[in-house]
């Protein structure tokens, strides 16, 4: 073997070691963009109103006070609307996760007619803006009696077709062996779901219970909508009636955000790892 046939395979790991530190570095700076908006806003809420709005901007503040979070429990009733915020969030992440099971499974492995079509309808609801289903929504909590209340927060969030799609990936991915063996030993359609098929998709159910979360925790425009008045706003209706019209409070605004955020990161590590393995297997296969 020559020299240059020795040097070759030497060349290229040396081009591929480069090109890994290059994705790296463009990798690690994407991060550091990302999280520079949150570092200033945990600055933020140690400053006063004074320095937020001193030109030049500094960036750490000079005399750190937690006035802001005084000032933010005393004008926002936090406590009420946490339990709302959490009672729709785990009223709307149960019935999505509930509903979109049974229909994920009932594409994936049952055969009926109109399956293909009924799905595809399924899909097209993705491409249309959600903005677009808020007047019909509105409507159908009108009639039902449920406007400022509890419940209309989290029903129209129950029905997701992208949950339906998540887990109708997932189901179809499991092997059918099991199905077939739960069969052989006399279950039903239901047990064979209940107690086969849905313990197998853990992981995906996981991951979907976390996106679901995200969504409905950082929810504006249907609760704005669908509790014009009373008393069961959410955290993020109360945030957004801090900014006043002629001014706002920043360093209290940036307080309450980041006390809001909080219970959305106690979700995340609690089933991060369920997350990552959802989403690695989400498999968008089949």
């Amino acid at each position: 073997m020559s020299e240059t046939e020795i040097a070759r395979p030497a060349s290229r790991r040396g081009g591929s070691r480069r090109g890994e530190m290059v994705v790296h570095a463009v990798l690690i700076l994407g991060a550091a963009l990302m999280i520079v908006p949150f570092i200033w806003q945990i600055l933020t809420s140690f400053k006063t109103p004074n320095e937020v709005a001193s030109l030049p901007p500094t960036l750490l503040p000079t005399a750190p006070t937690v006035h802001a979070y005084a000032t933010f429990f005393q004008t926002v009733p936090f406590l009420r609307q946490f339990m709302v915020s959490v009672s729709s969030l785990v009223m709307r992440v149960a019935g999505q996760l509930f509903v979109a099971s049974l229909a994920g499974y009932a594409f994936a492995r049952l055969r009926f007619p109109g399956r293909d079509l009924v799905f595809t309808l399924y899909l097209l609801m993705l491409m249309v803006p959600s903005q677009l289903f808020l007047l019909g929504q509105f409507e159908i909590m009108k009639e039902l009696g449920l406007l400022s209340k509890l419940p209309a927060l989290a029903i129209p969030g129950m029905f997701s077709a992208f949950g339906t799609f998540l887990l109708r990936q997932a189901f179809r991915g499991l092997p059918a062996e099991f199905e077939e063996a739960a069969r052989l030993d006399g279950a039903n359609t239901w047990q064979v779901f209940w107690h086969v098929m849905l313990p197998m998709a853990r992981p995906m159910i996981a991951a979907l219970a976390v996106l679901t979360s995200l969504y409905s925790w950082n929810d504006l425009l249907w609760p704005l909508i669908v509790t014009p008045t009373g008393a069961n706003r959410p955290l993020t209706v109360g945030l957004a009636a801090m900014q006043g019209q002629y001014g706002t409070d920043y360093p209290t605004l940036m307080a309450g955000a980041l006390v809001c955020l909080a219970p959305l990161v106690l979700v995340f590590l609690l089933l991060r790892r369920q997350f990552f393995a959802g989403i690695a297997s989400s498999g968008l296969k089949g």
